[in-house]
């Protein structure tokens, strides 16, 4: 039976009392754009941005900056706060290794999951007193399967005694919005997850790869879920 996690997510909202601190996965600046603005005024957030997966330091460093940069200027009714780890690509290309030619959306994408969400739980293992939630952004986008990550938080929730805040941000035109409000702060939208096995599979199947659909000019999310990295 399909799980809606967007519903379970406006269940536990609605159960809030007072301002609970989050530590919020975060993939970039567009996609944490509409996740910040929804979640604002019910938490304290401290994002996380580590992503291995994105493997050139420059890209890597580019995406971060721009993170920062919209905290700076997205409105917000509590504090907002940005921790930004390592660039450590070693760790998803070992993760990543005999999977180098999957295509999008496998078992490679699931791994790589599992090691940002697993980073973020071990974080918040280590600072309990710190933190009430955790999370991921990468619910808004419809190329992550939103199902597959609910399922990871949950299971690294159990195992370390925490509690995830489950999530379909692109539900409720998050993703839309996510793209209005990139359009609005100028910020840089990358087309790819960050991973060089992505940049290559996007290149060889661009006629093939349509995740979205356009609707008065802007990208849509398919009904049916997607993933990449």
């Amino acid at each position: 039976m399909k799980i809606n996690y967007q519903l379970l997510l406006e269940k536990e909202l609605s159960q809030l009392s007072g301002t609970p601190r989050l530590l919020l996965h975060a993939c970039c600046a567009p996609c944490s754009s509409y996740v910040l603005e929804y979640l604002t005024k019910y938490f304290d957030i401290t994002l996380y941005f580590y992503n291995p997966n994105i493997t050139d330091r420059a890209e890597y460093d580019k995406r971060a900056a721009e993170l920062e940069r919209l905290i700076h200027e997205l409105p917000h009714e509590n504090p907002i706060r940005l921790i930004v780890c390592e660039h450590e690509p070693e760790k998803f290309f070992a993760l990543s290794s005999g999977m180098e030619t999957l295509p999008e959306g496998g078992a490679r994408c699931f791994a790589c999951y599992r090691e940002r969400l697993t980073a973020t739980a071990d974080y918040m293992a280590a600072h309990r007193d710190e933190y009430d939630y955790f999370a991921t952004t990468l619910t808004v986008s419809p190329h992550k399967n939103a199902a597959k990550l609910n399922e990871i938080g949950g299971e690294l929730a159990a195992a370390m005694d925490l509690r995830w805040l489950p999530s379909d941000f692109k539900k409720r035109e998050g993703y839309k919005r996510s793209i209005e409000l990139s359009a609005e702060y100028g910020l840089y939208r990358q087309d790819y997850c960050g991973c060089t096995y992505s940049q290559s599979w996007r290149s060889a199947n661009a006629g093939e790869f349509q995740p979205c659909r356009q609707v008065n000019g802007i990208p849509q999310a398919e009904t049916a879920e997607t993933s990449d990295s």
